[in-house]
């Protein structure tokens, strides 16, 4: 698990080549998975536990290109409002919403929906499709495989 630190460590592979994905998750063992699944749809990633963390690290960097949010966390803002936020402060980053409530009514402009419980596949769908790439098939590289509610 990884704690806000002040240089906000990555996650697996930092090639630079592969875009940067933050994912922000209160539940570990979510955020655990979803990275995975960002990471095995050919991307890499920071994560983070909270939307005020998540926020400090897109203030000290300039690589982050998308984020990949749950809706319910603690601290000052839920995964809308941190939606939201970015969209305002840094237009040009994509923004996934996962819940398992249908919020896509409430998203920010060109903000994508994913309804938990979600799959490798719906992951990888939305990024390749964000980032205009033709996906790599799920199952070249370990896949994730758990899925939460």
């Amino acid at each position: 698990m990884m704690h806000a630190m002040l240089d906000f460590p990555t996650r697996g592979s930092t090639d630079m080549a592969k875009p940067l994905v933050l994912v922000v998750d209160g539940e570990a063992l979510i955020r655990i998975s979803a990275v995975h699944m960002v990471e095995d749809a050919g991307f890499s990633t920071v994560d983070v536990s909270n939307a005020d963390d998540a926020i400090s690290i897109l203030e000290s960097r300039q690589d982050i290109r998308a984020v990949f949010t749950d809706i319910t966390m603690v601290g000052s803002m839920d995964g809308l409002k941190l939606a939201h936020a970015i969209r305002g402060r840094w237009p040009p980053i994509y923004l996934i919403v996962a819940s398992g409530m249908n919020v896509q009514d409430k998203l920010p402009v060109n903000g994508r929906f994913i309804r938990k419980p979600y799959s490798p596949e719906q992951v990888a769908a939305v990024l390749h499709d964000l980032f205009g790439q033709s996906p790599a098939p799920i199952g070249t590289e370990k896949a994730s495989c758990l899925k939460f509610a």
